[in-house]
């Protein structure tokens, strides 16, 4: 079994050759993009490995199916990026990473709140000018405040223990709310309206799909705590941000700490120092000082990596031996 892996980077190649030790499989490392122009780049390979900004269109699955591509292995949870209509029309099977470790990202959204709370990169860049003056500097205690968690899967329940260890009290939105957990956990469920009330910091942890992209948009700002703080380790497209642009500059928006961004395909995970960003909207955000932009690195830790690789190259196994694929995703109707 030959696998590209599109979008390769160092540390992808790092930890999926440590552990192909155990599989054998042809590994062939691209740095490239997949997307319909890149996909011959799987020449002779029986599955991709793809990642978060890698675009399997219509285009690129009839592509990787012209080439012989019979399966889709994703180092991610998401899905979004995948025409799954278009692998089931091409016979293409599509696997994925659902949990390779809630704890990195849910570790990541609470470094992200404590850092816009106490303006630690302030601070930090002060200091090392020798200027130790706090004015600009005050936050506010954690305990005894309201979280709002939209979403309720294993990375958001990561997230809410730590938050009730601040001494936090936790609202949550889930379509599908989980009663036994709810009362396991002590918190409440509530309606996204209601949760838009009432909370001081608000977290992303929902998917993103038709029903939830620009899930956070003029309307729901609008309905939120004057100087709330929002969070988003999620997907890019659940906020709109030209919205989210607008409720900062009003002051609706106190704070805002985004691992992911709506455009990120443009610039995350490469080194864009030398040139002039052209993203308007992204340039405005990177100028506010309560606002923190990290690039999509909520998953990066050597666990984290660790088990996006075995699980990666395990789903691929599992396809080559004619097992059940239980990492499978397929289209809905």
């Amino acid at each position: 079994m030959q696998i590209t892996v599109f979008s390769t980077k160092p540390y992808d190649e790092d930890f999926l050759q440590r552990v192909n030790a155990d599989y054998k499989f042809t590994l062939n490392f691209q740095t490239s993009a997949l997307s319909a122009s890149t996909a011959i780049l799987a020449h002779n390979s029986q599955a991709v490995c793809l990642f978060v900004n890698d675009k399997a269109d219509a285009a690129a699955i009839a592509s990787l199916a012209e080439q012989g591509v019979q399966l889709i292995a994703l180092r991610c949870a998401g899905f979004n990026n995948v025409d799954l209509k278009a692998c089931a029309q091409h016979g293409i099977k599509v696997v994925r990473v659902p949990a390779y470790s809630p704890h990195a990202v849910a570790e990541h959204a609470c470094a992200l709140m404590l850092a816009l709370n106490r303006k630690i990169n302030r601070a930090a860049s002060r200091t090392r000018e020798g200027d130790f003056s706090l004015h600009g500097l005050m936050g506010f205690d954690m305990y005894g405040k309201t979280a709002g968690i939209v979403g309720t899967g294993k990375i958001a329940r990561a997230l809410i223990s730590i938050l009730k260890g601040f001494g936090m009290q936790v609202l949550a939105y889930d379509i599908y709310p989980d009663a036994a957990y709810a009362a396991q956990a002590g918190i409440s469920y509530v309606s996204f309206d209601e949760l838009c009330a009432k909370a001081d910091i608000i977290s992303l942890h929902c998917p993103l799909t038709d029903a939830t992209r620009h899930i956070i948009n003029a309307s729901s700002i609008a309905k939120m705590k004057h100087g709330v703080m929002l969070i988003n380790t999620g997907r890019g497209q659940l906020i709109c941000t030209k919205d989210l642009v607008a409720g900062l500059k009003t002051g609706q928006i106190g704070y805002a700490g985004l691992d992911v961004y709506e455009e990120e395909a443009k610039y995350f995970y490469s080194d864009e120092s030398d040139a002039v960003m052209t993203d308007d909207v992204l340039a405005r955000l990177l100028t506010f000082n309560n606002v923190i932009v990290t690039s999509h690195q909520g998953f990066f830790t050597q666990e984290a990596l660790t088990n996006i690789a075995k699980t990666t190259l395990q789903n691929v196994q599992d396809f080559v031996d004619g097992k059940a694929l239980v990492n499978e995703v397929v289209a809905t109707a």
